[in-house]
């Protein structure tokens, strides 16, 4: 007899106990769902729950009947370990974690303003540690041939200058291409720019509940105007200031940015690694 049931235990299917499965236990009679699976004393039981919400807990193996017919109740399969996604950084690159940031190299990268050096750090920041790039603000870019002839590019030390608005017949413009064409530039200065007068407009608008940027007159600094238009404090550099973080709060990663800022930074990333 007990070989006969070891031959009928070998015969029958097996069914994984998976959350949800409804068995019964024939020595007891009891119905319920499978609700979970736990060891204990060295035993693995299934916890059955009926219909009143009452469970037991019984040992898997044989004894079990699965829509009427005779299982052997096993253990379900481990679920598959999520695969994790690599980290990106905020500019979008994958991120290298464990890395130690890099040497200062020579190679530098000038912004005109703090408020560019801030927005350039908050999205390329992590990028540029790992390459070992320094952005520094020009505090205005009217004497940029001066800064380049003291900084004293050569092939090992490279200059990438970011202006606002570097658009034909601008001011910027014309101080980009004469620091183009001093001695030493070619090959060892890049001077990219975005259209936009302010660095906040290159902020995407929509983040701040507005269609577009307000138009500023000429007359106004541009600064002053937009908190203005905007309803914010703006009657010294603490207001100013403290409009720039809220604009700056809303971003988070490239995608807060127009293109039209992100090319000229990668650009100009890509020029002082090489």
């Amino acid at each position: 007899m007990a070989s006969r049931r070891r031959a009928q235990h070998r015969r029958v299917p097996q069914v994984p106990a998976d959350p949800g499965t409804v068995l019964e236990e024939t020595e007891s009679g009891w119905v319920g769902a499978v609700v979970g699976v736990e060891a204990s004393g060295g035993i693995h039981l299934v916890r059955l729950e009926d219909r009143h919400g009452r469970s037991r807990a019984f040992p898997l193996g044989h004894g079990f009947l699965h829509e009427g017919a005779p299982v052997e109740l096993i253990a379900p399969a481990p679920r598959p370990t999520a695969v994790q996604a690599p980290r990106r950084t905020a500019s979008g690159s994958l991120a290298v974690d464990g890395a130690r940031a890099r040497v200062a190299r020579a190679s530098r990268i000038w912004v005109e303003g703090t408020h560019d050096a801030e927005l350039v750090e908050k999205v390329w920041g992590e990028d540029l540690r790992l390459e070992g790039i320094v952005v520094e603000p020009l505090h205005g870019a009217d004497d940029l041939v001066g800064a380049l002839q003291g900084f004293g590019p050569a092939p090992e030390r490279r200059v990438g200058v970011l202006l606002d608005h570097l658009v034909p017949g601008s001011k910027e413009s014309r101080i980009a291409a004469e620091a183009m064409a001093m001695r030493g530039a070619a090959g060892n200065v890049m001077v990219l720019g975005h259209p936009y007068v302010d660095v906040w407009q290159a902020v995407k608008p929509q983040l701040l509940g507005l269609e577009r940027w307000p138009d500023i007159p000429r007359h106004i600094d541009i600064k002053v105007g937009t908190l203005q238009a905007l309803g914010w404090p703006h009657r010294d550099r603490r207001d100013i200031a403290t409009g720039w973080k809220r604009i700056l709060g809303t971003v988070s990663s490239y995608a807060d940015l127009e293109p039209a800022l992100l090319g000229r930074v990668e650009e100009l990333i890509d020029f002082v690694t090489v």
